[in-house]
């Protein structure tokens, strides 16, 4: 694993303890040799992930559309800024340049984003883990909901399973070493 995609919020969330998350992940990702490939904002936990890793001296990689450097929130000191042209293509851009992904607290693109790098994980698409930061157990009534949906026969549980969760970067990033994804999503069974 070269690199980890991080997901996280344009803003910092009403809790210092987001904010000390994203600082630390990003400066245990920098220490880890990963390079970072995320939003490319300045601003909220991403921003401050960015910084972390930047001054742990890590290499960091944004991806953002024009409209939004436009509007001047893309981080100025990254290692590298790839400025696309729509949404759509930062995502898949992001997807390439990226051997595994990371959701830490945000909002709807944050987990927008995750759950289509998750979908794809689980369409055979990548085998890349993918795994959620659970700072303060924020995504505890996600992952009720996620239960429902298993529960409910609306995805099979070894998809649930290869939902990785901790609520430290450092035990998810020893998970993301080891992880092995399940048989893709209606694979044929083998005679």
């Amino acid at each position: 694993m070269k690199s980890v995609c991080v997901f996280c919020g344009s803003s910092v969330g009403r809790d210092p303890t987001y904010l000390k998350a994203a600082v630390a992940a990003g400066e245990v990702l920098a220490r880890a040799g990963l390079t970072v490939v995320y939003g490319g904002g300045r601003v909220g936990l991403m921003g401050a992930l960015a910084d972390a890793a930047l001054g742990a001296g890590g290499r960091v990689v944004g991806v953002m559309p024009r409209a939004l450097v436009e509007r001047e929130i893309a981080h100025a000191a990254l290692s590298e800024l790839r400025v696309v042209e729509t949404m759509h293509e930062r995502k898949n851009l992001m997807a390439a340049l990226s051997d595994g992904f990371l959701a830490l607290p945000g909002g709807a693109g944050t987990l927008e984003e995750f759950f289509e790098q998750w979908t794809w994980a689980q369409l055979g698409i990548h085998a890349k883990p993918c795994g959620l930061l659970n700072v303060k157990n924020y995504f505890q009534p996600l992952l009720a909901m996620i239960e429902r949906i298993v529960a409910e026969g609306f995805m099979a549980q070894n998809y649930f399973e290869m939902l990785l969760v901790e609520p430290s970067i450092e035990a998810l990033l020893g998970r993301f070493k080891t992880y092995r994804p399940p048989p893709q999503k209606w694979q044929s069974p083998k005679p």
